[in-house]
């Protein structure tokens, strides 16, 4: 090998390091993560001051312990190869759990103990104690909120989107999305019913499932998903694959939802044609797709859009709102999305935020592209919804022309 040679290897080595670092540091984060959400709270609750009899701070730490311990067991159990039900709703149920208590013990740790020091409340000892039951009371408060929230039939968010290049004709056109509904080891087949006679009860003209139907196999999940198949719409009812269907046979959700009635979009479009006028539904498989190895299986626009007149307006359905930037690229005039379940659990949103450019509601991209992003249906994991209510969305089109009419 050339000296050259010898020099650039060595700057290319010297390049990758770094990056083999990091890579070895966030390899630590998933043991990490979970000490920190179990030792927090033990420290602020129990050890900051509060002088518990000893039984009581032995037991209450033990109790920590066993869920430092138990909850990545349960979610292994529960997620991994085994895919045990009642495994994962107790791992689900306590990441939920310990997230909000981790999550309050460090606000109400650091903002009311000074607080009450200010005000001249109690000595050292009793101030621990009331920001250890404070944390204790809201926890409990949002749980059981949370909990209710998560099991409820969402609620219908409605608005209009004013599309500049749709005809007069499809003016008033009624879309209603759902996504992220997340079948999954609870049962929800009921829950599932109620959401489906919610979307009839719309009167849709177009229904749209913007991906992560379950976590699970269409066959383990096919009970829960089946009321889908009672959905009507007077015009089409579009599917496009999320994340999650790639974690559990992505190709049998494809088969089932054609099954049940859906026109699955698979980087394929239909035309919605009312009064004269024409709009292109469009819908792309998850990014995560081509990644997933599974054959025929890609996020791939111009696949899409092939064949479709570029003087229609589009509607596009892509699971995740990162794909926007795609979407303004080619000129798409909505995008449709879920994915994020709006942080589903305050603070997360925060996290989801670095990953998304949109958390819900809507947004412009570019000088054409608008963006809808759900928060989603259903829940994932941790049944708790904080802060983050799911939704039923109806979307009504509205054409510049009849808008501006009088």
């Amino acid at each position: 090998m050339t000296e050259t040679g010898n020099t650039r290897s060595a700057a290319g080595e010297a390049r990758e390091a770094p990056r083999s670092r990091l890579q070895r540091v966030m390899g630590y984060i998933p043991l990490i993560a979970p000490v920190l959400l179990w030792a927090v709270p033990c420290w602020v609750l129990l050890h900051t001051g509060q002088h518990w009899p000893l039984p009581a701070e032995l037991i209450g730490t033990a109790l920590f312990v066993l869920g430092l311990i138990g909850m990545p067991l349960a979610m292994v159990r529960g997620h991994g190869r085994r895919q045990q039900d009642r495994a994962a709703i107790v791992g689900d149920t306590l990441l939920g759990s310990v997230w909000v208590l981790f999550t309050w013990s460090v606000l109400l740790g650091v903002l009311l103990r000074p607080a009450l020091s200010v005000a001249g409340v109690g000595d050292g000892q009793d101030r621990a104690r009331i920001v250890t039951w404070a944390v204790l009371g809201v926890t409990a408060v949002l749980l059981a909120w949370g909990y209710a929230e998560a099991r409820r039939v969402p609620r219908v968010r409605r608005l209009d989107v004013r599309l500049p290049r749709l005809g007069e004709g499809l003016d008033g056109t009624r879309v209603v999305l759902i996504t992220d509904t997340h079948y999954g080891p609870l049962d929800r087949a009921r829950w599932s019913a109620r959401v489906c006679e919610t979307v009839n009860a719309l009167d849709p003209d177009l229904v749209c499932h913007a991906g992560d139907i379950a976590d699970g196999t269409a066959e383990r999940r096919r009970a829960q998903a089946a009321p889908l198949g009672t959905v009507q719409a007077t015009r089409a009812r579009v599917y496009v694959t999320g994340n999650h269907e790639y974690y559990s046979e992505a190709q049998g959700w494809v088969d089932l939802m054609e099954e049940l009635g859906w026109e699955p979009l698979r980087n394929r479009h239909l035309l919605l044609e009312r009064g004269g006028d024409t709009l292109v539904v469009a819908g792309v498989d998850d990014v995560t797709a081509e990644s997933s190895g599974l054959a025929g299986h890609r996020a791939h626009l111009d696949g899409a859009l092939h064949g479709a007149d570029s003087g229609f307006p589009v509607l596009l359905l892509a699971h995740q709102p990162k794909f926007i930037d795609r979407a303004v690229a080619h000129g798409i005039d909505l995008q449709l999305s879920g994915h994020t379940h709006g942080g589903q659990i305050w603070p997360f949103h925060h996290l989801v935020r670095l990953d998304q450019p949109a958390l819900a509601g809507l947004s412009r991209h570019g000088t054409r592209t608008l963006l809808y992003t759900s928060r989603g249906t259903g829940f994932w994991g941790p049944p708790f919804r904080v802060l983050a209510p799911s939704e039923i969305t109806l979307l009504v089109l509205r054409s510049p022309q009849r808008s501006t009419s009088p």
